[in-house]
């Protein structure tokens, strides 16, 4: 196949950005023999309800364990947040990232509409009460049946 200049550079172009792309796809394992230090203690704001505090964590740099701050993320309903933690393995520790996890014990609770009773009236029409004139006089039996 022969392919013109435009066309190899172009080729050549997206193979190298594919190239290069792939390793900020790919999740890096990292087994270290040192333990992280024990949590920090953090201070956990007040949070929205449709919020929730997902810990800090020590991650690795390469040289040495540093600290990341907790944040809030998103609530997922019907799910629980399963910290970023460090496992113990034969050859050393591995960091685990956070994750969801399905909620076993979730129930989905429904929202109970408040019940209409059936006196109540959103307009103030003088039907209200009915048989009854605004001045509280039986007015329920029709034309030329009213007491002056």
């Amino acid at each position: 196949m022969n392919l013109n200049r435009p066309t190899k550079h172009l080729l050549l172009a997206a193979l190298l950005s594919a190239g290069m792309a792939l390793p900020a796809v790919a999740q890096v394992n990292i087994n270290i023999n040192l333990a992280p230090p024990p949590p920090q203690q953090e201070v956990i704001p007040v949070l929205a309800p449709d919020r929730l505090w997902a810990p800090g964590y020590w991650a690795w740099n390469g040289d040495r364990h540093v600290w990341v701050k907790g944040k809030t993320i998103v609530r997922r309903e019907g799910y629980r947040w399963a910290p970023d933690h460090w496992e113990k393995r034969d050859t050393g520790y591995h960091r685990q990232p956070g994750y969801w996890v399905r909620d076993a014990n979730y129930v989905k609770v429904k929202e109970k509409k408040a019940k209409k009773r059936k006196h109540d009236h959103d307009d103030d029409d003088d039907d209200d009460h009915e048989g009854h004139d605004r001045n509280g006089k039986n007015g329920k039996h029709g034309k030329g049946h009213h007491k002056d």
